[in-house]
């Protein structure tokens, strides 16, 4: 069968991370990404032997050694579907502008509306929703988290009413725009975008959301509050979330007691740009009081919605099995 045929819009945090993550597909080939002007990600692609295709600043490449392959309509046109990791609203832009004239599949990230895509996407949630789909928004990083380990809660006691608050990193490591931050920073919307985004893949959680920024660039944390239909047990749902893909448990026997050992596991554990896709939930800080479940997990924003990315784009190109498209990517990747 022939390759998916892959273009990436979009280089940045996620879109790097992305285009190694396809090239590492036995079934898909990234055939070129997109760039506005010559920095040094750009060097870096290039350096890699990856196509690079211009909107305009083809001078800017060619004055710095590079010379393009091509202008983005030609990419565009060439691909299967594209992967659209531009910043927030763009993507929107993007596809009104060509890929809907280019009658394009488009896979968008969370920054993006619910309503640019037809389907928004978590894997081990709703892969079957995406199948065929033209438009596919994987969801953002806090999102994806916190479904991943609800819809686990969910399929053991049933979820009454979830209260969960996102402690937010205030900036990327290589982000100098949005930080240093000396302050604790609060969402000041009730609820805050995370919980409706919940609602657009597991329909029928009820949940609300309060969120934070702070000083920090590694990971975000959660806490999360669930009343349960049934009276959870911790031995049994700590054993469910081992059990469960693209989440590991973390303990302090480990002494994985922050986000930062989590990041220096990452790293010791030899991972791409050492990063951990894997939602991580602290085994001791699963806890029961009657019907109430409590957690905390913490999420590193920079890769946990890579391998979704993969997965959305066998989805929409009508690769039907969940569980294989899954277990594919996590091995190519290094999930467990």
């Amino acid at each position: 069968m022939d390759r998916i045929k892959v273009a990436l819009n979009g280089f940045g945090t996620i879109g790097k991370r992305v285009a190694d993550a396809v090239r590492l597909q036995k079934d898909m080939e990234l055939i070129g990404i997109t760039g506005h002007s010559y920095n040094f990600r750009m060097e870096a692609a290039n350096d890699r032997g990856i196509p690079i295709y211009t909107f305009n600043g083809e001078n800017d490449f060619k004055a710095n050694g590079i010379t393009p392959a091509g202008k983005v309509d030609q990419l565009f046109q060439e691909a299967d579907i594209i992967v659209d990791a531009t910043p927030k609203k763009v993507g929107k832009d993007n596809k009104e502008k060509y890929y809907v004239p280019m009658k394009k599949k488009a896979i968008f990230q969370g920054g993006e509306k619910a309503a640019t895509a037809e389907v928004s996407f978590v894997a081990q949630c709703n892969f079957k929703e995406a199948v065929n789909k033209n438009y596919v928004r994987v969801v953002s990083c806090n999102t994806t988290g916190l479904c991943r380990a609800l819809k686990a809660v969910d399929d053991l006691y049933g979820l009454e009413l979830v209260h969960a608050t996102m402690v937010r990193r205030g900036a990327d490591p290589g982000d100098i725009d949005h930080g240093p931050i000396n302050a604790i920073v609060p969402v000041l919307e009730l609820p805050s975008h995370h919980g409706p985004d919940v609602q657009t893949v597991l329909h029928n959680v009820n949940i609300f959301t309060t969120a934070m920024s702070v000083s920090t660039t590694l990971m975000h944390c959660h806490s999360i509050h669930a009343e349960c239909k049934k009276t959870p047990d911790v031995a049994e749902l700590v054993k469910r979330f081992k059990e469960t893909t693209r989440i590991r448990m973390v303990r302090t026997a480990e002494q994985v007691n922050s986000t930062a050992e989590i990041i220096e596991l990452a790293r010791d554990m030899g991972r791409i740009r050492g990063d951990m896709p894997e939602l991580c939930l602290w085994e001791e800080a699963v806890g029961v009081v009657g019907k109430n479940l409590f957690y905390l997990q913490a999420v590193h924003q920079e890769s946990i919605v890579v391998p979704e990315n993969i997965d959305a784009i066998r989805a929409a190109m009508g690769f039907t099995d969940a569980q294989k498209s899954i277990d594919t990517t996590n091995k190519s990747i290094g999930i467990r």
